[in-house]
C-alpha cells in the first residue's frame, strides 16, 4: 500500500458509513438540505472553516496550509440524486420512493469529506484548499448557480479539479484525456397539438398525432446519420412520450409530447441538431394538419480539460496507483457534467475513477436502478485528492 493510500484509509470505515447514510437518504437538486447538513457538521467538527447556503444548498469548506503560500485550488464534489426508483434491496438502499443515488454523487461527497478529514489533521501544504460541495448537477444548473452566488470571488481558485465514478473502468484504475473529454448535454421538448377526435367513429376528421409522432420518431434517427458530418459525434435519444389517457382508448389525443436528450462536442453540431429537430417536428405536424411547439436547451457545454491541469491530475493519480493503472487517453464520453461551466472560467481537470461493474445488486452502470457506488473506491479517491494537494500546493501527505 502506498503512503497516500495508507493515510487515506485511516478513517475509511467512518467515511463509508457516511456514504451509505447519504445513499439511503437521497435528495434532488437544490433540495440537498440533509446532505448539506451532514457536510457542515463534519467539516465543523474537524475544525474546517465552513460557508453554507451557497446557491441554496451548496457548501464550501476552506482549509489553509500551515506553510505560507499564495496559491489556492478548488476540489469539487456533487451532492444530488436522481428522480428514479432504486431496485437494490441492501440495507442502505434508498428510503425515499422515486429518489436514488444512481450516479455516485454519494461517493463523490464521501471521498471529498474523507480528504477534508485528513487535510484538517495534517495541514502540511502551502496555500489554500477550497472544498466545493455542489448542489443540483443533474440538469438543474447547480454549478452556474454557485458561480452566480460569487463562488470564485469569495473563494478564489487558481485551478479546480473534479472527479466522477466510472463503472466502465475497473476498480483501481483512473482515466482522463486532455482537451475535450465530455459532451455538451442538452434537452429537447416537442409538443404536438391537433384537433383530437373519436378514434372509432371519426378518425378521418381528426389530425392524428400518433401518425405525426411515428414519422417524427423515425425522422429523429436520420439526423445524426444524414446531417451530422461522419467524423463528428452526436446523439439524439427520446426519454419521454406522453399522450392520451389509458382509460380512453377510443379517443385520438389532442396533445402529444415527446422529449429527450441531445449530445455533441462542438457548437456547430449543437446548432445543427437543434435546427433539424425543429424542422422535422414542424414538417411532420404540418403534413397531418397539426402544429408543433419546439424547445431545445443545453444544460452543459462540452467539458474541456486544461492541458497543464491535466498533467497535474495525471501525476497525482500515478502517485496513488502507478502509471500502469492510469489512462491518459480515455475515449471521449457522451455523458455531460456541469462542472464544465466552472472550468470555462478557471483552468481545471476532471478525473474518472474506476468503480467496476457486475451483474445484480450494486452493479451495472450509472443511471441504472441497481447501481451503487463501490466503497472499495473510497480510499483511492481520497488518496487522489490528497495527491492533488501534494502536486498543486507542495503537500507532504503520505510521505515517510
Amino acid at each position: 500500500m502506498s503512503g497516500l493510500l495508507e493515510v487515506a484509509s485511516r478513517h475509511v470505515d467512518e467515511i463509508a458509513a457516511i456514504r451509505r447514510d447519504i445513499h439511503a437518504n437521497p435528495e434532488l437538486g437544490f433540495e440537498e438540505n440533509r446532505t448539506a447538513g451532514i457536510i457542515v457538521s463534519k467539516l465543523q467538527a474537524w475544525g474546517i472553516d465552513v460557508t453554507d447556503r451557497i446557491a441554496k444548498t451548496g457548501v464550501v469548506g476552506t482549509i489553509r496550509g500551515r506553510r505560507p503560500g499564495t496559491r489556492s485550488i478548488g476540489l469539487r464534489a456533487d451532492m444530488d440524486a436522481l428522480a428514479m426508483c432504486e431496485l437494490n434491496s441492501f440495507a442502505h438502499a434508498s428510503s425515499t420512493p422515486g429518489r436514488m443515488h444512481a450516479c455516485g454523487h454519494d461517493g463523490h461527497t464521501a471521498m471529498l469529506l474523507g480528504a477534508a478529514q485528513v487535510l484538517a489533521e495534517n495541514r502540511d501544504f502551502e496555500g489554500t484548499v477550497h472544498l466545493i460541495f455542489q448542489p443540483a448537477e443533474e440538469g438543474c444548473g447547480g454549478a452556474l448557480a454557485m458561480m452566480s452566488d460569487a463562488l470564485f470571488e469569495r473563494f478564489p481558485c487558481d485551478r479546480i479539479f473534479g472527479m466522477h465514478s466510472y463503472p466502465v473502468l475497473p476498480l483501481g484504475k483512473f482515466g482522463i484525456r486532455k482537451n475535450a473529454m465530455m459532451a455538451a448535454s442538452g434537452r429537447f421538448q416537442v409538443v404536438f397539438t391537433g384537433s383530437g377526435g373519436h378514434g372509432g367513429e371519426g378518425p378521418h376528421t381528426s389530425a392524428d398525432l400518433s401518425v405525426v409522432a411515428g414519422h417524427f420518431l423515425l425522422g429523429l434517427q436520420t439526423i445524426v446519420g444524414r446531417n451530422v458530418p461522419p467524423m463528428e459525434t452526436a446523439i439524439i435519444s427520446v426519454g419521454h412520450i406522453g399522450a392520451g389517457d389509458p382509460n380512453a382508448l377510443n379517443v385520438i389525443p389532442a396533445r402529444l409530447q415527446i422529449s429527450g436528450t441531445m449530445r455533441a462536442f462542438t457548437s456547430e453540431v449543437q446548432r445543427l441538431i437543434e435546427s433539424r429537430i425543429t424542422a422535422h417536428a414542424e414538417t411532420f405536424a404540418q403534413s397531418e394538419g397539426a402544429s408543433a411547439e419546439v424547445k431545445c436547451w443545453w444544460l452543459a457545454e462540452p467539458l474541456v480539460n486544461d492541458p497543464a491541469a491535466t498533467d497535474s491530475a495525471l501525476a497525482a493519480a500515478v502517485d496513488v496507483v502507478g502509471a500502469d493503472a492510469v489512462t491518459d487517453d480515455l475515449p471521449r464520453i457522451t455523458a455531460g457534467d456541469d462542472f464544465e461551466s466552472m472550468m470555462r472560467v478557471r483552468p481545471g481537470a476532471y478525473m474518472l475513477i474506476g468503480n467496476g461493474r457486475h451483474e445484480g445488486e450494486g452493479g451495472g452502470n450509472v443511471h441504472t436502478p441497481n447501481y451503487d457506488f463501490n466503497d472499495q473506491a473510497l480510499p483511492l479517491g481520497i488518496a487522489y485528492w490528497l495527491s492533488i494537494v501534494n502536486k498543486e500546493l507542495d503537500g507532504r501527505m503520505g510521505s515517510a
